[in-house]
């Protein structure tokens, strides 16, 4: 699995958190980013990332802002992405199950390291069950156009 990651200034020391847990789970990933605290306009570091995951470049992506929800918007503009906002383990794996998610977005200012590492495993572990759920992945699909 290869992964892809990003943050704005406001996620940067989060995003340095799940690289290291990256790096302990023997995970290929390419950071995109930034390198410093200094502000920086979120869209702008969400589409290298969505761009790499739609082209098949990555399996998947991690995106990380103040609250997420920047971030989450920004990649969901790009067709083929399906990027899940998660603050819990639940959610992490329930994103995967049944939606297919193929970016995690999070916020550094909602929740801490301990938490953040601990949904970046479940949604990293957890398949997409298909099914039922391929259909509706199908209609998703359809509204992009």
């Amino acid at each position: 699995m290869k992964i892809a990651i990003s943050s704005d200034h406001g996620g940067n020391n989060l995003r340095k958190e799940v690289m290291s847990l990256l790096d302990e789970l023997n995970i290929s990933y390419e950071d995109f980013g930034p390198q410093s605290s200094d502000s920086v306009d979120y869209p702008d570091f969400a589409r290298p990332v969505a761009d790499g995951v739609a082209s098949g470049k990555f399996d998947r992506g991690i995106l990380i802002c103040g609250t997420g929800i920047g971030m989450s918007i920004a990649a969901n503009k790009i067709k083929g992405i399906r990027c899940a906002l998660v603050h819990d383990v639940f959610s992490a794996k329930a994103t995967r199950c049944h939606n297919d998610s193929n970016i995690l977005a999070m916020g550094e200012r909602v929740i801490g390291p301990g938490l953040a590492c601990e949904i970046v495993k479940a949604w990293l572990g957890t398949e997409f069950e298909g099914g039922r759920h391929a259909r509706r992945i199908e209609k998703i699909t359809e509204l992009e156009g």
